[in-house]
This record gives structure tokens, sequence and C-alpha cells, in this order.
């Protein structure tokens, strides 16, 4: 898997082809998309329309709360295969621990096990999920989970999620890795933080003569993280991509790390969120 890939939360269904089609011309090679995010059909369009080869591609995508179960998490694959128009899938992640209805969880991992043994997914993981949901899971199923997708930026850097992950071989992956939910309008609160507007890094982006966006993605890609940023500004995709010809040194690093508050900026998994979690995935 490209430890860089093209986000597409929040990204609008109709700009959605078009900031694939860029990304994959640019140079991306992989692209992570949801279920829950309305735009998987967008995803599959923009792949068609690059003209790039399906199996130069990492598609990623995830079942919703919704479709948990051991048979509908089947027919979630097969719901995500038809909008993306593929066969095959890189990676399928449960979106949720839902730990309301762990029961679910457990049964829609299982049967992500057995789309991997079958060979219709190349490989399964997880998301938001914290380390004694991990724990739960590890203890009712067999595949460890090769991904756990979680919100992780300079403000919020969860290192005991990632602790966790590592002593299990997990690769942390990084959703907001620039802070995007920092400042993008919605549902948890007008009191965060934007991290793109923080003196360290705009000290070290002078520094190097790059963008506040870069010095965070550099930071993600050299401790060893995936981060897939979010952009349908085809500037700032190509911007995001240009992280792979400078480093930072170590006490830049720790810099960067001595950021975290401890404090999410975005939903905390472990809330009941019933009105959200039953929300139906359309058939097509």
């Amino acid at each position: 898997m490209p430890a860089l890939g093209l986000g597409v939360f929040q990204s609008p269904p109709e700009q959605t082809a078009a900031a694939v089609d860029t990304a994959l011309r640019l140079g991306y090679r992989h692209i992570d998309t949801a279920a829950a995010y309305g735009n998987e059909r967008e995803v599959g369009e923009g792949i068609r329309r690059s003209g790039v080869d399906r199996g130069d591609i990492f598609i990623e995508t995830k079942v919703w709360v919704s479709d948990y179960g051991y048979d509908k998490t089947q027919h979630a694959f097969e719901k995500a295969i038809g909008k993306l128009g593929v066969d095959t899938l890189d990676l399928l992640i449960l979106h949720q621990p839902a730990p309301s209805r762990f029961d679910a969880t457990i049964a829609a991992y299982k049967g992500l096990e057995t789309l991997l043994a079958d060979g219709k997914v190349r490989a399964i993981g997880i998301s938001n999920f914290m380390p004694h949901h991990l724990d739960r899971l590890l203890d009712a199923t067999a595949v460890i989970p090769a991904v756990n997708q979680v919100e992780l930026h300079p403000y919020f850097a969860q290192p005991e999620v990632q602790r966790a992950n590592a002593a299990h071989g997990i690769l942390t992956q990084a959703w907001s890795p620039i802070g995007g939910i920092t400042f993008y309008p919605g549902p948890w609160g007008d009191e965060r933080r934007s991290v793109m507007q923080d003196p360290t890094l705009a000290d070290l982006a002078a520094a190097h003569g790059r963008s506040p966006a870069q010095i965070m993605l550099r930071w993600h890609l050299q401790e060893g993280r995936s981060a897939i940023p979010k952009s349908v500004n085809p500037g700032r995709i190509a911007e995001n991509l240009d992280v792979f010809d400078f480093a930072l040194d170590g006490e830049e690093l720790t810099r960067i790390d001595a950021l975290d508050t401890g404090v999410r900026s975005g939903p905390d998994p472990d809330l009941p969120r019933d009105e959200l979690f039953d929300r139906v995935v359309d058939e097509a």
C-alpha cells in the first residue's frame, strides 16, 4: 500500500471524480473512500477517467455500521465494488467500532475474514478502534487487522493507539493527517484550533521552504504512518504529494510530537450515535 493516498471524506460527489482523476494523473496510487461518504461511484468514475490501470491503484473503502453483521458485510462488499466498478478491493475496513453493538461488529469482521480468504479483498482492517476495542476484537477473531485508520495529526497524535497498533503489527493510518477536522465545519464544536496556523509548523515550513501541510505529511511518513490527506483543489493535491524530496531531523520531529494536546477534534468512537449508525447505505 502506498504510504500516501488521497482521501475523499467530505468531498462533494460532484467534485470527487475530478479530484481522483487529478490525483492519479499526478502520481497518487492510493485512494481512500467509504460507503458512508456517499461518493464511491464518483471515485470509480475518477479512476476510469484517469486512464491509470486498475492494477496500479490501491483502493480502500469502509463498511458502514448499518451494514454490520456477517451476511450484511458480505453484501456491503458487493455494493462497494458495484459502485466503484471493480471486481476486488485492496483494503476493506470497518468504519467504526460501534461498542454499543459490538456483537455486530465482531460478526462484520468475521465477514471480512471470509472475503479475505475468498480472495475478494487483499487486506482487511478497522477504523477508529481504540486499544480496548482492539483487544475485544482480537479476542473474538482470527486475522489481525492490517490497518487501523484513526484521527491523527500534531494536535491529537494518539500515542497509546499507535503503541497498541504497533504491538500487533497493525499499520496506523491517519485520517485528518493535516488537521483538517480542526477547521472543517462539523457537529463537534466550534472551539477547535487550526493546526495549519500553528507557529511551530510555520517555523519548520519556512526553514524547509515548504507549507505546513507538507511538514505534517513528512512527519507522518518519517514516523512510519500512512496518511490520506483530503483535497479537491488541484494545487493542494499536487502539493500534498510533493513530500518525498526533503527530510525532517530528529529535533524537528520531536518539536512536532510536542504539539499533541490529547484533545480529540472528531467524534469520540466510544459514544453511541444510533441515528447516524442506522443510516442506510444505498444499494447502487
